[in-house]
């Protein structure tokens, strides 16, 4: 069996987990909300810009409506629930955002029903050989965007006054804002970059799985455990975890006999990193008080 498709297909796949997964961490870092509406958000773009494009809108022009769509959303969400998601624990915040991704999915199901659609972007019409399978363009685009996104990312937290804000609002909000911080004014920074990233995340993965507003919505949970990966601070390791979820799965899929198992692979990662994890503590704890 020739797997270089199966392993293209993995880590383009796992390349668009990492970059949402950047839009996942983005966010948590700055205001503590952990996101389960990402996947909703990224599926009402892809949505949003299919409908146009059936409507005979120019497609770059569509792609670009639904990505400020998307961020459109999530800056909403930030500057109604901000203040009130600021005085609950981390929890409830995340229980909050699986309410907000309910009611989108509701939406989207009632504009557009369940059926399975495609998307197929104009790039993904040119192709390039490669030794045992081919690769094209919107994959390319996937896997590069990623790492873009996570390297100006990276620089914008470490060099730019907003980057350095948002990292003075996730280590002390209160301090932050004695500071001299606009706490708000950076919490919907984060949420309009975070929804923005989720736009472009949706559409990439409406090209290359399938358009359907639930499947594209529950794609929150390998997006997650590239996060789980990542430490829930580190952008590269989450960058690595992502494209190790994509791969492991579309190489589980490649056979019969697993490829029922392929969704669980995102847990049984996720499980295994937060087990080491917690007997890496266990023995740090147990060193000290040796």
């Amino acid at each position: 069996m020739n797997v270089v498709p199966f392993i293209i297909a993995g880590l383009v796949i796992g390349s668009v987990y990492a970059l949402s997964g950047v839009g996942v961490l983005v966010l948590y870092r700055t205001s503590g909300v952990l996101n389960f509406a990402h996947g909703a958000i990224g599926a009402l773009a892809a949505m949003t810009a299919w409908q146009f494009i059936g409507q005979r809108m120019q497609p770059s022009l569509a792609i670009a409506l639904g990505i400020v769509i998307a961020a459109a959303a999530a800056f909403l969400f930030g500057l109604l629930a901000g203040p009130f998601l600021a005085r609950i624990d981390e929890l409830r915040k995340a229980t909050a955002t699986l309410g907000l991704a309910l009611v989108l999915l509701g939406v989207m199901l009632f504009t557009w029903n369940d059926k399975a659609r495609t998307m197929n972007l104009e790039s993904s019409q040119i192709a390039f050989s490669l030794p045992g399978g081919r690769i094209n363009l919107t994959q390319l685009i996937c896997i590069a965007l990623a790492i873009l996104v996570i390297v100006g990312t990276s620089l914008a937290l470490a060099r730019t006054s907003a980057g350095t804000a948002m990292r003075a609002l996730a280590s002390d909000r209160d301090l932050a804002a004695v500071l001299g911080t606009n706490v708000r004014s950076v919490e919907l920074t984060a949420w309009t970059v975070s929804g923005a990233i989720a736009g472009v995340s949706g559409i990439l993965l409406a090209d290359q799985t399938r358009l359907e507003p639930a499947f594209l919505t529950f794609l929150i949970i390998p997006i997650l455990a590239t996060v789980v990966i990542g430490r829930f601070r580190s952008l590269w390791l989450a960058f690595f975890g992502g494209l190790g979820i994509g791969l492991l799965q579309s190489l589980v899929s490649a056979n019969p006999v697993t490829s029922a198992f392929s969704t669980a692979v995102p847990f049984v990662i996720a499980t295994i990193v937060i087990l080491i994890s917690r007997r890496r503590r266990f023995i740090a704890i147990s060193a000290v008080r040796a």
